[in-house]
C-alpha cells in the first residue's frame, strides 16, 4: 500500500511537469456525506499537487470533477443535469471532466454514463481515489478514456496529500466501510466492508493538525464507533488518545450505530471536557417492527434504553439524529411511534428524509412501497414537530454562557462573526477578525430558530 502511495507521487510529479507554467484550474462537486467531503479534500490535494489550482468558476476549469453520492435517488438527477450543462465546456475548451464516488460503484450508473455522456474522460470508484494521479497522467499522455473501477474489498491508503476546506475544524476519517446493511442502505456494496486505519496513523494525523493551527476534529466513519485498532483497541481506546492531544479543545465523531455503543465510550465521553456533548444517536423509525424489516438490530425499547442511560452518565448531553419517512412497510402506527421518540427525547438536531429506493438493496424490492402523497405527508407532520422543538430546546440557550469555536464571518451578515456552541448551534455575534479561530465565551441574548446570537461578556 505506501508502495502503490508512492508510485501516485511519481505520477504527480509528472503530470505536474506537464501542467508545467500552465495555470491550470480545476473546479471540483461534491455531494453527500462528510465521508465524501473528506475524500474530495484529498483530491484537491492530489490535484494541487499536480499544477492545478481551485476555481469556483467551472467555465474557467480545465478538469471538472463530480464526487458523487448514491444514498439519495436525487443525487443521481443532480449528477445527470450537471453533466449536461458542463458539456459544453468540453466541446469549448477540451475541459477533462472526471465523475467519482459511490455512485461509481453501481454499474447501472456507470452504464448510463458510458451511453450518454461520452465526454466523460475519467471514471473511478471509492477504492481506486488514490490512483487520480495515474489516470489523469493517461488522458494528458495518451488522449484516451479512463475507467478505473474494481469491485474488490478497498485498502487503506495513508499519506496522500490533503487540501482542507478551512483552518479552524478538521474531520479524520478512521475506518472505511460498513458491516451492517441495513435494507434501505447501498453504502456497503460502494464502499465495503469496514477497515479500520491505524491508530497511530489517526493520532500522528490529529497532532499534525495541532501544528497547523486546528482546533477541533470530527473523526469520520460509515459506523464509527465499531472502529477497531487491532489488539483490543477500540474506539474508547482512540476518543481517550485523541483526549489526551494538547491543543485540540473539541472532539466530535460521526455516523456512530445505537448497537455500537458500548459502556466505556459512553464513560469516555463523560469524562472527558473536549468530546463536545451532542451525540448523533441514528434512530431511522421509532417502530420496533420496522427497525426490524431495516435490520437495524436494536428496538424502540433499547434505543429509548440507551438516550436514557446517556442523560443519566453525561451531564447536559443531547442528541441529533436521523430519520425516515415512508419507509416500506411503515403504517400510520409505525409513524406515531417514530413520534413518539422525537417528542420523548427533544432532539436538538433531526436529518429527515423521505424514504427513496436505492437500486440492489432489499428494500428496494419490497412490494409495500409506501404512495408519494402519504411520506411527503408524514414528513410534513414530523417537520412542524422538529420546528416546534427547536424553538423550544433554543429558549433554554438564552441568558446562558456559551464556549463558542469562532469559523469566520457570517455569510449572511459580513459586519458579524459566527460560530458553533459545544452542542453544535450556530451563534453570531459582532467581534473584531482577531477572534477567528478563538474559542470565545458568549451569553445568548436571543434566539431565531435556526441560529442563536450572542455578545460578548
Amino acid at each position: 500500500m505506501k508502495f502503490d502511495v508512492e508510485k501516485q507521487f511519481e505520477y504527480m510529479e509528472k503530470v505536474n511537469n506537464i501542467n508545467c507554467n500552465k495555470e491550470l484550474k480545476y473546479s471540483i462537486f461534491t455531494m453527500g456525506c462528510r465521508l465524501n467531503e473528506n475524500d474530495s479534500e484529498k483530491i484537491c490535494g492530489m490535484l494541487e499537487k499536480m499544477g492545478y489550482s481551485k476555481t469556483d468558476d467551472v467555465s474557467n476549469a480545465n478538469l471538472i470533477i463530480f464526487n458523487t453520492c448514491c444514498v439519495r435517488e436525487n443525487a443521481e438527477d443532480k449528477l445527470f443535469g450537471k453533466l449536461g450543462e458542463i458539456k459544453k465546456y468540453k466541446e469549448k475548451n477540451g475541459t477533462i471532466i472526471a465523475v467519482c464516488g459511490c455512485m461509481m460503484q453501481e454499474n447501472h450508473i456507470v452504464d448510463k454514463i458510458n451511453s450518454s455522456y461520452r465526454f466523460v474522460d475519467i471514471i473511478f470508484g471509492t477504492h481506486t481515489l488514490h490512483k487520480l494521479p495515474e489516470d489523469i497522467y493517461k488522458i494528458l499522455k495518451d488522449r484516451v478514456k479512463v475507467q478505473d473501477v474494481i469491485d474488490i474489498e478497498g485498502k487503506v491508503y495513508e499519506g496522500l496529500p490533503i487540501k482542507r476546506n478551512n483552518n479552524i475544524s478538521a474531520a479524520v476519517t478512521i475506518m472505511y466501510g460498513c458491516n451492517n446493511f441495513c435494507s434501505y442502505c447501498i453504502v456497503p456494496y460502494v464502499r465495503g466492508r469496514e477497515r479500520s486505519r491505524k491508530p497511530e496513523d489517526i493520532l500522528d494525523e490529529i497532532t499534525e493538525l495541532v501544528n497547523d493551527g486546528y482546533k477541533e476534529v470530527t473523526l469520520l466513519g460509515q459506523n464509527v464507533n465499531s472502529y477497531n485498532g487491532g489488539d483490543n483497541y477500540t474506539f474508547a481506546n482512540l476518543l481517550a488518545d485523541v483526549d489526551k492531544i494538547d491543543g485540540i479543545e473539541r472532539i466530535r465523531f460521526v455516523s456512530p450505530h445505537p448497537k455500537d455503543f458500548t459502556d466505556d465510550v459512553i464513560e469516555q465521553i463523560a469524562q472527558s471536557s473536549k468530546i463536545c456533548k451532542i451525540i448523533h444517536l441514528p434512530l431511522q423509525s421509532g417502530s420496533s417492527n420496522i427497525l426490524k424489516i431495516m435490520n437495524r438490530k436494536y428496538t424502540k425499547e433499547q434505543y429509548l434504553k440507551l438516550a436514557k442511560k446517556m442523560k443519566e452518565k453525561i451531564p447536559g448531553v443531547v442528541f441529533s439524529t436521523d430519520i425516515i419517512v415512508g419507509f416500506p412497510g411503515e403504517t400510520q402506527e409505525d409513524f406515531y411511534e417514530t413520534l413518539d421518540v422525537v417528542n420523548k427525547i427533544k432532539f436538538e438536531q433531526i436529518y429527515m428524509f423521505i424514504y427513496s429506493r436505492r437500486v440492489g438493496t432489499p428494500a428496494d424490492k419490497m412490494e409495500n412501497q409506501i404512495p408519494e402523497e402519504i411520506k411527503h405527508r408524514r414528513f410534513d407532520e414530523l417537520k412542524k414537530i422538529v420546528e416546534e422543538q427547536i424553538l423550544q430546546n433554543n429558549q433554554k440557550y438564552i441568558g446562558t454562557i456559551q464556549k463558542v469555536l469562532v469559523e469566520g464571518k457570517s455569510k449572511n451578515n459580513e459586519k458579524m462573526l459566527t460560530g458553533r456552541t459545544d452542542t453544535n448551534k450556530v451563534v453570531i455575534f459582532e467581534g473584531k477578525e482577531d477572534l477567528i479561530n478563538q474559542m470565545v465565551d458568549l451569553k445568548i441574548v436571543s434566539e431565531h430558530m435556526w441560529y442563536l446570537k450572542g455578545e460578548r461578556k
